[in-house]
């Protein structure tokens, strides 16, 4: 690390070797320059992992092509969705179409879930 930049080094720290993928890990990147912190692969008893979760109770999916094409994964996403909503959650799931090309988009959302939320 000592061959960093010193202004560059904490992203090292920041960095978590537990991400799904580089898309989770750009995701959870943008919302901490947001000053919104999300914990990544958060266990949910009876729904599993998820990718984020922001604040209480919203869990943020990045969902990339690899793990969510296809009507079996998206069947299963929703099955996950369902059980995660029995808990008093709620599931935003975002492209990478959006996390890269429409990130106003993303941001606009998140910040109305936690509206709703009685976060500010």
């Amino acid at each position: 690390m000592a061959h960093l930049p010193v202004a560059m080094r904490w992203l090292v720290a920041f960095a978590r070797s537990d991400a799904d993928s580089g898309l989770e890990s750009l995701l959870r990147l943008r919302l901490h320059r947001l000053d919104i912190d999300a914990r990544p692969q958060v266990l949910i008893a009876g729904v599993g992992a998820v990718d984020l979760v922001v604040g209480a109770r919203l869990i943020i999916e990045a969902d990339g092509r690899a793990n969510h094409d296809g009507e079996d994964l998206r069947a299963k996403d929703l099955q996950r969705d369902a059980a995660a909503a029995a808990r008093g959650y709620q599931t935003l799931h975002f492209t990478y179409a959006m996390i890269v090309h429409d990130w106003q988009a993303v941001v606009d959302a998140i910040r109305g879930a936690l509206l709703r939320d009685g976060h500010r």
